[in-house]
């Protein structure tokens, strides 16, 4: 296979990372702004499990963490008290400590019902799958470059959504976060942070002129297939 096609497919399960992220573990696990069909959730799961390594109940308590201490102490990854650079750099860090704070999981996650991937007996393992996948895929080295080229890039634009979207861009209306259109096309929309925390249940992140939230038009294509419900309420300002 061409490098091309290898750089081609690796973006695409990226993209495909991030749309399972905004979806399924931000919109729908975490803020409950709208349900997913229990096939398609774990569907999403299951590929948050290969390719990140993400453990959802973990990413939720850890965000609506950041949400009940936004840029306050408290706040598991605030550019505003830890400095920008090290939350574009130590990101990861930052979240796996948080992550592995049991108080922090019962907490703010006492609502979190465990499906069938959890209960998979190496679900914390998965990104070794994925590494299989992509070896499978490619070849030894080139599956290799190209798995890790895929985490790295993940790490590297969620960061920017903790970090940049805090510290630069506009705002819409006034709370601490930004929004970065640029980046939203390269996060499936988590870049118009400043639109999601004013309206942290909103199924839809785009409410300006000019803004496009690409996990939209898919949460729109799932609701038309009855396999997402987007909830009416979501779209005032959560109390």
């Amino acid at each position: 296979m061409s490098l091309v096609w290898i750089t081609i497919i690796t973006l695409g399960i990226l993209q495909l990372s991030a749309l399972c992220t905004t979806i399924y573990l931000h919109r729908s696990i975490t803020h409950r702004g709208l349900e997913l069909h229990p096939a398609l959730a774990s569907l999403m799961h299951l590929e948050l499990m290969l390719f990140t390594g993400i453990v959802p109940r973990e990413w939720a308590a850890v965000h609506r963490k950041h949400h009940h201490f936004t840029d306050e102490v408290g706040d598991p990854h605030s550019p505003r008290l830890l400095g920008l650079w090290k939350v574009l750099v130590a990101n990861y860090f930052l979240y796996k400590k948080e992550a592995s704070n049991p108080a922090t999981i019962r907490k703010y996650t006492p609502d979190y019902t465990p499906d069938l991937i959890d209960r998979f007996p190496l679900a914390r393992y998965g990104v070794i799958f994925g590494l299989v996948i992509f070896v499978l895929m490619f070849g030894w080295l080139w599956g290799a470059v190209a798995w890790l080229a895929h985490i790295v890039l993940y790490i590297v634009i969620n960061a920017m959504i903790n970090g940049l979207g805090h510290m630069v861009g506009y705002r819409n209306y006034h709370n601490n976060a930004t929004n970065l259109r640029w980046l939203a096309w390269i996060s499936a929309g988590e870049g118009l942070h400043n639109n999601h925390h004013e309206f942290p249940t909103s199924a839809r992140l785009s409410m300006g002129k000019l803004e496009f939230d690409p996990a939209w038009p898919f949460i729109r294509l799932f609701q038309g297939l009855g396999l997402a419900k987007v909830k009416p309420q979501t779209l005032a300002k959560a109390a």
